[in-house]
């Protein structure tokens, strides 16, 4: 799978205002009413990266999860990472 270049990046988060780039990848944080919550927003998406056979980097502080996505096989942000942000958004509640 290829990897998008900055401008491609930029031009599909448009329709994603929650997420950003960050070196090489697209990172969100959530934030959740305390730990348990948080954690059991983690286990979907834990759930879901193994299902897609793409697994983001995950941050837990109490009750905030920072994701972070990108294709290390690409070094870069692909399609994949989109894809995987889009069904973490649903997972959240916040896609479309």
């Amino acid at each position: 799978m290829a990897t998008l270049n900055e401008t491609e990046i930029r031009e599909r988060l448009k329709t994603m205002p929650e997420w950003s780039l960050v070196g090489s990848a697209i990172y969100r944080k959530f934030t959740f009413p305390s730990f348990l919550p948080a954690i059991a927003f983690v286990n979907k998406i834990a759930e879901a990266a193994e299902s897609a056979n793409h697994h983001p980097d995950i941050t837990i502080n109490y009750n905030q999860v920072g994701i972070s996505l990108s294709t290390h096989s690409q070094s870069g942000v692909t399609e994949k990472d989109f894809r995987l942000a889009e069904a973490i958004d649903k997972l959240h509640g916040s896609g479309s």
